[in-house]
């Protein structure tokens, strides 16, 4: 066996120490759901309001690695869109946010979750303890504006980006709650924005341009969490490059890169080798 060959098996084992042990999707994949079914049941005070629950980061994209320490929590990070009944003509970030978060609270209850609900700067967040910490954050958010995503649009477009899949993307842009907004409190059209879905449309997309993959299932309500048996090289690179940055800045949580830069640029040099070595060695090289 050649040094390569040996290169080679090393960095499988990596991998397969990264992934997340199946009782971690499935306990994340109930919570979900169950959070979705919660927000539409029939006496929720948002259900006439089209709440559509939805999975970003990580999970979404197939590229979540196990937490460095048994003391450290797995996350999970949902979107709350509210695609009716609610635009900035109407309501505050804060009114919105709070009618997402009324919801969460009685569902807090409802399940025995001891932990408080936490406000964060985006999002609620709800903390699971027991035989496997967990805590899911979830961004409330509305629809963003025609005219916004027209200008979007015609960036994208004007960048030499395909136009079937610059409307598909841009159509998904969102306005998300944020409490160091200046204008958080008051009724205003300026928003922060976002595009979670839009996102893992474009990952989606430049791994099936480059080899091919059968990626995000699509649901009306509730849309599955992206549990994949099979994975791309990509994305084994993606868990290997999230462990190093975990491993080089632990301790110094305010310096490391967060996961959507080393996700963005990795799916930008990632040339759709199948080879897990001649992958990674690919998008290192090329990462400056």
């Amino acid at each position: 066996m050649n040094d390569i060959e040996r290169k080679k098996i090393v960095i499988e084992k990596l991998v397969a120490s990264l992934e997340l042990p199946d009782v971690a999707y499935d306990k994340a994949i109930a919570r979900y759901e169950d959070i979705g079914e919660w927000m539409n049941r029939d006496e929720s005070t948002i259900k006439d309001l089209d709440a559509h629950i939805f999975t970003q980061g990580s999970f979404r994209l197939g590229t979540a690695i196990r937490p460095l320490s048994g003391e450290d929590e797995y996350d999970l990070d949902l979107t709350c869109k509210i695609r009716s009944g609610i635009s900035k003509e109407t309501h505050s970030q804060l009114q919105l946010k709070n009618l997402v978060g009324s919801e969460l609270e009685l569902y807090r209850k409802s399940r025995g979750i001891k932990e408080p609900l936490s406000d964060k700067h985006r999002c609620w967040r709800l903390e699971y303890r027991d035989s496997m910490n967990f805590h899911i954050d979830i961004v409330p958010c509305i629809p963003e504006s025609a005219a916004s995503r027209q200008i979007l649009f015609d960036s994208l477009t004007k960048s030499g980006a395909d136009a079937e899949f610059s409307k598909s993307a841009t159509d998904l842009t969102v306005s998300i709650t944020d409490n160091r907004d200046p204008n958080y409190k008051i009724v205003s059209m300026d928003w922060n924005i976002s595009n979670p879905e839009g996102y893992a449309l474009w990952f989606e997309n430049a791994m099936k341009r480059k080899q091919r993959f059968d990626l995000l299932e699509k649901a009306a309500q509730v849309d599955k969490v992206p549990l994949y048996k099979r994975k791309s090289s990509l994305q084994k690179v993606i868990q290997l490059l999230k462990r190093h940055r975990d491993m080089m800045f632990k301790g110094q949580e305010d310096s490391k890169p967060i996961s959507i830069i080393i996700t963005t640029l990795s799916t930008l040099a990632y040339n759709g080798e199948s080879n897990l070595y001649e992958a990674l060695s690919n998008i290192i090289n090329k990462m400056d």
